[in-house]
């Protein structure tokens, strides 16, 4: 893997733990942000994460039941694990990175779509030039966000999220805010996806999505192209 030393990226979890009325836990999946977290750090990039809270984010009760080799690495990395007990709070966040990535989790529907300092910095850092990424229910955090010219982020634009088809299989449509393919469409995303549950990444220029917890890795990697490519 060719080093991208000297590389600043941010990854952005959700602070929110409650899924809806329905009593259960929620919070950020944690193959969502284990996946990037270890692709990033292996490319020699400065990895830091933050939340709208600041301090220790909840991680979704279900994402803890699924045991793959980067969540296991990264529960095993006492410095990861030290930055996810303290994470930055984004209000507080200086747009100084090279790259935002928003990790997935049903809690980002609830407070990061509409967390207007995530939404600001993630339109300060694309107009100066930063590469903007989010994976699964992370484009939720999107849908507020402005590109240079004041319309949506997303407009126009090639995106991936998590489909209102895997939402219905997974019986979530009911109980979500809104329907996250729907509300990208509805801002002039060129919506895309690939079967239910497997990895499907897109890039737009600066702007890389992937579709659920299966494209973690692969929307990392094409972070890390993205970048690699607009260095001189």
């Amino acid at each position: 893997m060719e080093a991208v030393t000297a590389v600043k990226i941010l990854l952005i979890v959700t602070s929110h733990s409650q899924f809806g009325d329905t009593g259960e836990k929620t919070g950020f999946w944690l193959e969502e942000l284990a996946a990037p977290y270890a692709q990033f750090a292996q490319a020699g990039a400065q990895v830091d994460i933050a939340s709208p809270r600041g301090g220790t984010p909840p991680v979704d009760p279900r994402s803890e039941k699924e045991s793959s080799a980067a969540t296991r690495a990264f529960l095993a990395d006492a410095q990861a694990k030290r930055k996810l007990a303290n994470t930055l709070t984004l209000a507080q966040v200086k747009d100084t990175y090279d790259a935002y990535f928003v990790v997935g989790g049903h809690g980002v529907m609830w407070d990061l779509a509409t967390h207007e300092p995530t939404h600001r910095l993630l339109s300060s850092g694309y107009a100066r030039g930063a590469v903007v990424a989010a994976v699964c229910h992370g484009p939720a955090a999107l849908v507020g966000v402005k590109g240079p010219e004041g319309k949506p982020l997303v407009n126009g634009k090639r995106v991936a999220a998590f489909s209102n088809a895997e939402e219905k299989a997974a019986k979530f449509d009911a109980i979500v805010p809104f329907a996250l393919e729907t509300r990208l469409r509805e801002q002039g995303a060129r919506y895309e996806s690939g079967p239910l549950w497997g990895s499907f990444t897109v890039s737009d220029g600066r702007l890389v999505t992937g579709q659920n917890p299966a494209s973690s890795a692969d929307t990392a990697r094409e972070v890390l192209r993205v970048l690699r490519e607009k260095k001189p």
